[in-house]
Formats: structure tokens, sequence, C-alpha cells
């Protein structure tokens, strides 16, 4: 094999493999079709740390009653603003299942031990 021929063999395997690394390291994501319930709360200054934990808890038992719930997100890394104390993340399979859980008894139950420690609150839902 000549050397020009032996230069350009060497050239697009380089060319390939630069290629493969780039598509290699590309971030790959989704855009799921699912419903994400986010929620920031401000309790009110008179509730309890154990009333709002059980109001944290009771979403893991509301949402392992109410079909179409697929995670839970519970645990508050940051919040904004800043005087604002959790955020509860709720995601679901779709918008049929975030419509039908707002009339969900198991969602009204729920309601019974949040309503009245919270303060303030701000509810984002986000799909794609």
């Amino acid at each position: 094999m000549s050397s020009r021929i032996k230069f350009v063999a060497a050239c697009c395997a380089l060319i390939a493999v630069f290629t493969a690394g780039v598509v290699m390291g590309q971030n790959k994501f989704g855009q799921p079709k699912s419903v994400l319930h986010i929620i920031t709360v401000k309790w009110k200054a008179d509730s309890t740390a154990e009333q709002q934990q059980k109001a944290i808890e009771g979403v893991k038992m509301m949402a392992a009653k109410i079909p179409g719930v697929t995670n839970v997100y519970l645990r508050t890394v940051k919040v904004q603003p800043g005087d604002y104390n959790n955020v509860i993340v709720m995601e679901f399979k779709d918008e049929a299942a975030f419509a039908a859980y707002a009339d969900h008894p198991a969602h009204r139950d729920w309601e019974k031990l949040y309503i009245p420690i919270r303060g303030e609150s701000r509810t984002h839902d986000v799909s794609n």
C-alpha cells in the first residue's frame, strides 16, 4: 500500500474516532410527557415541626393511593423565595392522571393535614 493511501486511511480513522468521541460525549436528555406538580410552601408561624413533617410524609401516603403518580420528591435542597420552607414535587404519568388528582379522595384527606398549617404556597405545573 502506498504511503499516500496509508496517510488517507490514517486521517479517516482519526476523523472517525474524533466524531465518535463528540457524539458519545453529548449529553442525552428526554422530554417526557409526564406532569411535574411543584409546590413551594411557607408554613404558618404557629405550626409545629411535627405537623409539618406529617404533612410532608402524608404526600407519600396520598401518592400511594392515586393512580398515575409516578414519583414524589420531598427533600428540599434549595427553595426560593428564601423565606419559604419546603418544596413538594409530585410527578404524574400524564395530564389525565394530574387532572384526576385534584378531586381524588386521598388528595382531599391530605389537604386536612396541609391546609391548616400552610401560610403561603406557590404552585407550578410543568410538562412537555
